[in-house]
């Protein structure tokens, strides 16, 4: 039986979806987990066993660059180590630079490397290792800053979702109930903006609408704030700060306003929610801006860039959206197009076939 072992870090982007792979493979080979101190937050331990091994981050302080490139530097011996006792066949990265040690660490002792790009840019430690890989699992295959001449390396899949997920039933209603359920997701990555700034748009929305919110809020302090506001203009509502199984509350809502990480954007996606975009300026070579785009090709949502955000301008369009209904149900069919071959044994045969590979 092959073994394979899967390495993950940083963001709930990239430890989710590794989650996911595991729980598609561990009935058919033997799979292990490797995780760093930023990524055990998403993994629940009752239900994952996984290693902690620690890589530093070498250019988030350059006066400690020297210190961060031995560091670095024990991490790769650290897993060849840990490579060879386990004595694995395959390696699935999820990206980051947390993976670039077992990564390199794989090459010298030829161990297959199969990468995971949930993104439509390519990530750069990816972009890194990619040379070095056999192939590499995307959802799109004109991913930006991918090399041309590593397009055979290309996997394509559909979005790697919880199993959980494919249990639950879709949004398919064909009309609004008085009350509109909004689902607002400001994720990790420059989500003080929505905290400073959605709390006015609802408060103005809830003049011509009855509303009913879920709302992520980054800052603890602005929470109590934020709330007192909504409960003040009697606005059922629950914020929360990380919520592990929001995915359960997909299919209740009408909209939601999100950023464009890949993971939140593929799950609203599979739920046929409707969603406008607001992608995150500063995220790395604009990728959450190509992930909106890849839907918005689709007719499956609306992009709105950060710099252009009017309070007034949202708050109109959002309206005339529940009124005239028209764009919204065309967004909501075409979200349902998308997803249609998305099911857990279509991607549990492709990623076996994958594993099988010589």
């Amino acid at each position: 039986m092959k073994k394979i072992i899967i390495v993950t870090g940083g963001s709930g982007g990239h430890v989710i979806p590794a989650l996911s792979i595991y729980d598609h493979l561990k009935e058919n080979f033997q799979v292990e987990l490797v995780t760093d101190n930023r990524g055990r937050r998403f993994v629940n331990k009752n239900n994952y066993k996984f290693s902690l091994i620690d890589v530093p981050n070498l250019f988030t302080n350059l006066y400690l660059l020297p210190l961060n490139i031995i560091k670095f530097s024990i991490s790769i011996i650290k897993s060849l180590l840990y490579l060879k006792k386990g004595n694995f066949n395959i390696l699935v990265s999820t990206g980051g630079y947390m993976s670039i040690p077992f990564c390199i660490a794989s090459y010298l002792l030829n161990i297959k490397i199969i990468l995971f790009e949930p993104n439509s840019v390519l990530g750069r430690a990816n972009n890194f290792m990619l040379k070095f890989s056999k192939k590499i699992i995307c959802y799109d295959y004109n991913l930006k800053l991918f090399p041309e001449k590593y397009k055979n390396k290309i996997f394509l899949s559909n979005p790697i979702l919880r199993k959980e997920i494919y249990f639950i039933k879709k949004n398919e209603n064909k009309n609004f109930s008085f009350r509109k359920k909004l689902l607002i997701i400001g994720g990790s990555q420059g989500a003080i903006f929505f905290d400073n700034n959605i709390i006015h748009l609802i408060s103005k929305l809830s003049e011509n609408m009855n509303i009913e919110l879920y709302q992520q809020v980054f800052d603890e302090g602005q929470k109590k704030i934020i709330e007192k506001k909504y409960d003040d203009l009697k606005i059922k509502n629950k914020l929360f700060k990380f919520e592990d199984n929001l995915f359960k509350e997909y299919s209740n809502f009408d909209l939601a306003i999100t950023r464009s990480g890949a993971s939140a954007i593929s799950e609203l996606s599979y739920f046929n929610v409707p969603f406008i975009a607001i992608p995150f300026p500063h995220a790395k070579d604009n990728h959450q801006f190509y992930n909106a785009k890849y839907y918005a090709g689709k007719n499956g949502c609306w992009i709105l860039n950060q710099k252009d955000y009017n309070l007034n301008k949202l708050n109109d369009f959002i309206i005339n959206l529940f009124n005239k209904k028209s764009d919204y149900f065309e967004k909501k069919k075409n979200l349902s197009k998308i997803t249609n071959q998305n099911t857990w044994n279509n991607i549990n045969k492709k990623l076996i076939e994958l594993i099988n590979e010589n």
